[in-house]
């Protein structure tokens, strides 16, 4: 480990990181955990407030709905084109989410974030003890993905039922996340060294909660 490793774990010791797939409950933990230690919680897509620092020519993948055609291009992406954009995303955001880590927590306030750092650089910035990775069975993340009643979720759903062709367009969609939700990418993300939580519908959200705590030592 070098010295700004060091840095970096120094600088992120309140930070509690939950990673993971689609429909492991991320979001919700970040929220009610943040809620129940009085910490800051950080939801997808939190650094939106710094993309004034972006270009076009620099992070094109964080810009690309400055310049795509429209909603439909959007939707009917294939999946390797999304998969590539997606981790593109990842890779140009990490200076953003570093940037905003810091600034939230100023004081000593402690942080749960829903972040989407590989765990390659999870390792760089943080340790066991303040990394989760929440799983759900790649079927469920694929076939449940709309059931959520996010807004975000449900405007996609919205644009692939406006399409020429949406059991066409679906189709295409279903097969994207069933790329980024693949068993590889499962098993990535489970052998990642991290504490791994599996989704199990017979816990409650408290119960949930309560193994997250005992892993990040939170009193």
């Amino acid at each position: 480990m070098n010295i700004e490793d060091n840095i970096l774990k120094a600088l992120f010791r309140n930070v509690f990181f939950i990673t993971g797939t689609a429909y492991a409950g991320k979001s919700t933990m970040a929220r009610l955990l943040a809620e129940r230690h009085g910490g800051v919680w950080c939801r997808e897509n939190y650094t939106e407030a710094l993309f004034g620092l972006i270009d076009p020519e620099h992070q094109p993948n964080l810009c690309y709905f400055q310049t795509m055609s429209g909603w439909q291009e959007f939707v009917n992406r294939t999946p390797g084109q999304y998969e590539a954009w997606l981790y593109g995303c990842a890779s140009e955001g990490e200076g953003l989410e570093l940037i905003e880590l810091i600034r939230r927590t100023e004081g000593g306030r402690r942080v749960f974030v829903d972040t989407q750092f590989s765990p390659e650089a999870l390792r760089r910035i943080s340790d066991y003890g303040h990394v989760a990775v929440m799983l759900a069975d790649p079927d469920v993340s694929v076939s449940r993905f709309f059931e959520r009643p996010d807004a975000e979720k449900q405007f996609i759903y919205q644009k692939i039922m406006e399409a020429e062709d949406p059991r066409a367009t679906m189709a295409n969609y279903r097969a994207v996340l069933e790329r980024i939700n693949s068993p590889e990418n499962y098993r990535r993300l489970e052998d990642s060294g991290f504490f791994v939580l599996k989704r199990d519908d017979a816990r409650t959200p408290e119960e949930t909660a309560a193994l997250l705590e005992a892993h990040f030592a939170l009193a």
